[in-house]
């Protein structure tokens, strides 16, 4: 199996089954397949800056499957979180890939699903998410926002 990639934005690897990045390139789901992922989950706007046009079609011809979860970064909320959640539920034991544009929306939809899905300390869910932003500790307009969706 190749090695996770360090060129792909923002990449993570969570744990064997989970890894995180920011946006995507036109070669990329053809390298996730290679990685093993099974499905791709998206959280970004498909108007985003960088959003990968047709991404749905790329990673259909890789054999990939895809959730898209447009999340508005100003307002993330508990009907984006159970999208999220029923989509990770779905993909039941196969290797996942959950993407956004810098990997800040990912980095709070992981906290949460690692704390109230998995059972992760808060400890263990914290170091994760500040490996790419920690709203509690941002300045960015919407951070407040992204510290209530994460209970923060």
């Amino acid at each position: 199996m190749p090695s996770d990639p360090d060129d792909i934005p923002c990449w993570q690897r969570i744990d064997a089954r989970l890894t995180t990045s920011g946006k995507l390139s036109p070669a990329d789901p053809e390298r996730l397949r290679a990685l093993g992922v099974r499905h791709v989950i998206n959280l970004a706007l498909p108007d985003s800056p960088g959003a990968l046009t047709d991404e749905a079609v790329l990673l259909a011809e890789a054999g990939i499957a895809y959730s898209h979860i447009p999340v508005p970064f100003d307002a993330p909320g508990d009907v984006h979180f159970t999208a999220f959640s029923e989509a990770m539920a779905a993909a039941g034991d196969a290797p996942v890939h959950v993407h956004c544009i810098l990997n800040w929306r990912v980095s709070a939809f992981i906290y949460r699903w690692n704390r109230q899905a998995r059972g992760m300390s808060r400890n263990e869910a914290r170091a994760l998410l500040r490996v790419q932003w920690d709203p509690a500790q941002s300045d960015h307009k919407d951070a407040p926002a992204w510290a209530r969706f994460i209970g923060n």
